[in-house]
């Protein structure tokens, strides 16, 4: 009998399962006022300060729909490859629960705007990258919620609370949903293809212009669904792990879930169909809310708001107004920068390629951008667990070490204590290399003298580079470095020594 903490081993869980998964992914519009009535949307403000009678459903108040919304909505569909429908409408989606003050949300049913459309993605694999097409069902425009907050309980969630806080000023923001339909035959890379996804889809909405897709702020938020079948069986139950907010625990989501789900089938227990809440500090999942049963949200026409339907026309302006989308975007500075598939996919996959981009025209050298960005402060975010885009360094202070490692004043190694200087608060680029005492010693008369007391300590070292043996000068240039901390430029220190002793290459 499995428990709700048994897992079985990822890489044995995909010999005997084969997954399936979707994803439900909801963005808020970066619009200055809400779908249905002109409050304005910034996040952030005291709370229930950003609400009228519209979005808190007083009795007698008319919602209107918000024309940006529409505008943006159709140019995320456009750009995710979907048919825009020429007339559409909204629905009351009924259930109480309160941070719906209206005991209803407006939303579109079973005549969305955007419908059959699909995104490309790509994910590195051992024998090269690898493209997959999810295929998009639908893309619909309904209203954001409240928040919730339980207070009180050991866990921030009702249960165990003493009492609940609500705050209805993300009540009726402009929310758009983008549904994809099954993704079947992605093995053992479902959790790369499920985070490449929504990656692609944040760099999407971003080129747009729709939303600043913060998932940290809750503008981006993914429902992850998963379920396991044997080869040749029928699909199996689905779980939907409701509001994951990275890239990183979408991944770790769906890998988490299939090894619980395998677990379950493999002892011959049943997967529930329920809702799931992930928990970023241990990677797993708990049970959330039981869905086996049909929920009647009695949807039917909003009868306070006219359809949508946009002609051929406006339809046809706002493809014109689409911008360069991340595909092409990445074929483009491959193409500039020269470099090969293999690593140009990992620098897409690590998230540096906006970063790398805005150093060069920072006047980084290309080649030190990607350097630095997919090298040591790729690390650093990896150890602290942490995306890349939130590592602070600046563009402007990698053109910075970059400068002062051109002149001499640095090499690689002390460069890398800089960055790590400059990620641990303890000032600017300068700041750092004067308060660590990070300069290379370029000094001959210092490097001599370390030189002499490395000779004098290995004088059989020194025979052999006397007697021709000139790769044994790496232990007395090794033993400079180590006495100068690093400071020491390996070069300079190494054609000093041979001049030292006499001898040439």
């Amino acid at each position: 009998m499995t428990t709700a903490h048994d897992t079985i081993a990822f890489a044995d869980a995909l010999k005997e399962f084969e997954p399936v998964i979707g994803l439900e992914t909801h963005v808020e519009l970066g619009t200055n006022s809400k779908m249905f009535c002109s409050c304005p949307t910034a996040f952030g403000a005291e709370s229930n300060t950003q609400v009228c009678p519209v979005c808190l459903g007083l009795p007698g108040s008319m919602p209107v729909v918000n024309r940006a919304a529409v505008e943006s909505t159709i140019r995320m569909g456009l750009a995710l490859n979907c048919d825009i429908a020429s007339w559409c409408r909204f629905a009351r989606k009924n259930y109480f629960y309160p941070d719906m003050p209206k005991d209803y949300q407006v939303s579109q049913y079973d005549e969305p705007l955007c419908t059959d459309g699909y995104l490309d993605v790509t994910v590195e694999t051992d024998a090269g990258p690898r493209e997959f097409r999810v295929e998009i069902e639908r893309v619909h425009m309904e209203e954001d919620t409240g928040k919730l907050t339980h207070a009180g309980g050991a866990t921030g969630r009702i249960h165990g609370a003493d009492y609940s806080l609500v705050d209805y000023n993300r009540a009726g923001i402009p929310l758009i949903e983008i549904v994809t339909k099954p993704l079947v035959g992605t093995g053992e890379l479902a959790p790369q293809v499920a985070k490449a996804y929504v990656t692609e889809l944040r760099d999407l909405m971003r080129a747009l212009g729709v939303s600043d897709v913060r998932m940290e702020e809750g503008s981006l938020r993914c429902d992850v669904n998963v379920s396991l079948n044997r080869p040749g069986d029928p699909w199996g139950t689905r779980s939907e792990t409701k509001n994951v907010n990275s890239l990183r625990s979408v991944e770790r989501a769906v890998h988490s879930e299939i090894e619980r789900q395998a677990a379950v089938l493999s002892s011959g227990g049943r997967v529930v169909q329920e809702t799931r809440h992930f928990h970023e500090d241990t990677g797993r999942s708990t049970s959330g809310r039981s869905k086996e049963q049909a929920e009647d949200y009695r949807y039917f026409p909003e009868p306070d708001l006219v359809p949508v339907a946009p002609s051929t026309e406006w339809v046809d302006e706002l493809r014109g107004t689409l911008p360069e989308l991340p595909s092409a975007r990445r074929a483009r500075l491959r193409a500039e920068w020269g470099v090969g598939e293999h690593e140009f996919q990992t620098m897409v996959n690590a998230g540096a390629l906006e970063l790398i981009e805005a150093s060069i025209a920072e006047g980084v050298d290309p080649a030190a951008a990607r350097k630095w960005w997919t090298g040591e402060l790729l690390r650093i975010a990896n150890d602290r667990e942490m995306e890349l885009a939130d590592v602070p360094v600046t563009p402007a202070q990698i053109r910075r070490v970059e400068s002062l490692v051109a002149d001499g004043s640095l090499n690689d190694k002390l460069a890398r204590q800089v960055f790590d200087g400059v990620i641990s608060g303890e000032g600017d680029v300068d700041e750092v290399v004067a308060g660590r005492g990070l300069a290379v010693v370029s000094d001959d008369s210092s490097l001599l003298a370390a030189i002499d007391t490395a000779l004098a300590e290995q004088p059989d070292v020194a025979d052999k580079i006397r007697g021709g043996k000139v790769q044994a000068a790496g232990a007395i240039v090794g033993a400079v470095m180590k006495a100068t901390r690093g400071q020491a430029d390996a070069a300079k220190v190494r054609a000093l020594l041979l001049e030292r002793l006499g001898v040439s290459e």
